[in-house]
């Protein structure tokens, strides 16, 4: 296993721990004040790793390097993150999970289109396996709790969010791999962080009633959620794009959804039932031909 494909992996546990979290913190924070607050103590979380992982003095980025990490940090983080959480509030984590098995096949579509790259056989089967494996999960885990129009709207939600992660992901692997890894992550939540702190005061000037949060601040249950699953996944994941080819890291990183089942029964005490089990086969079997390509 090399070092892109085992953050690759690490990645999506973090995401998944951090979805569950997500979820109850959307339950008191409207998305755009949740992806604002969790996006700021990542930058603050980020302060440290500088002086600590970062090369000194900073690099100089050329013009068009700078322009594309802030662009996919704004892509990447104010909008695609804020849509997720919008998405996850509708559906719930068992569609919005399933709707993370487009991620991928947008990535690869994208990689394909603008970066040249290729999967080997082995790794079509790879790829097919993992993808047959979280639809398994995902069939079982689906319950209609929300009406069908609020239904069509999260999902078209969520699969604009999905999109967007792909695009900015795809556009700034160039850059990741060209330059300091640190300073490009900082730069990037830097991007996402200003665009949506200046969406949100607009945002509060014109619909402040509705801009508030619905309850007392979850300060612990927001820290642990900013950490695991925004500061921790975003390092790993961008890691794994960075050390391996992004069609690759794509495909890894839809082993969410299993962690997603797994942490679920773990401590929410869901079942784990016959076909969670055989989904959970199908993408451990998918990962391996990934891993053995």
């Amino acid at each position: 296993m090399g070092l892109g494909e085992a953050l690759s992996i690490l990645s999506a546990l973090a995401w998944s721990a951090g979805v569950i979290i997500y979820k109850r913190l959307g339950e008191s924070l409207p998305p755009m004040q949740l992806n604002l607050m969790k996006n700021l103590i990542v930058l603050g979380l980020l302060v440290p790793s500088l002086a600590v992982f970062a090369d000194w003095p900073p690099p100089t980025l050329p013009l068009s390097d700078l322009v594309i990490t802030l662009v996919s940090g704004v892509l990447g983080i104010a909008v695609a993150d804020t849509l997720y959480f919008r998405a996850l509030n509708q559906l719930g984590a068992a569609r919005t999970g399933i709707l993370g098995n487009f991620f991928s096949p947008f990535v690869i579509l994208l990689s394909f289109v603008f970066l040249h790259e290729r999967l080997g056989p082995i790794q079509i089967v790879g790829f097919v396996l993992v993808t047959a494996g979280v639809l398994t999960v995902g069939r079982q885990t689906v319950t209609d709790t929300v009406d069908r129009r609020a239904i069509r709207i999260g999902i078209a939600t969520g699969i604009a969010a999905i999109f967007l992660m792909a695009v900015a992901i795809v556009m700034v692997k160039p850059v990741l791999e060209a330059q300091p890894f640190v300073w490009v992550v900082s730069l990037r939540l830097v991007g996402g962080v200003t665009a949506m702190a200046l969406a949100y005061a607009a945002f509060a000037r014109t619909a402040p009633s509705t801009s508030q949060n619905r309850g007392p601040i979850p300060w612990r249950t927001l820290l642990a959620g900013a950490f695991v699953g925004q500061y921790l996944s975003m390092v790993l994941w961008l890691g794994g794009y960075k050390y391996t080819r992004a069609s690759i890291a794509a495909i890894l990183n839809e082993t969410t959804s299993i962690f997603i089942v797994l942490l679920a029964w773990l401590f929410l005490g869901e079942p784990l039932t016959r076909r969670k089990l055989v989904g959970v086969g199908l993408t451990v079997s998918g990962v391996a031909c990934m891993l053995l390509a």
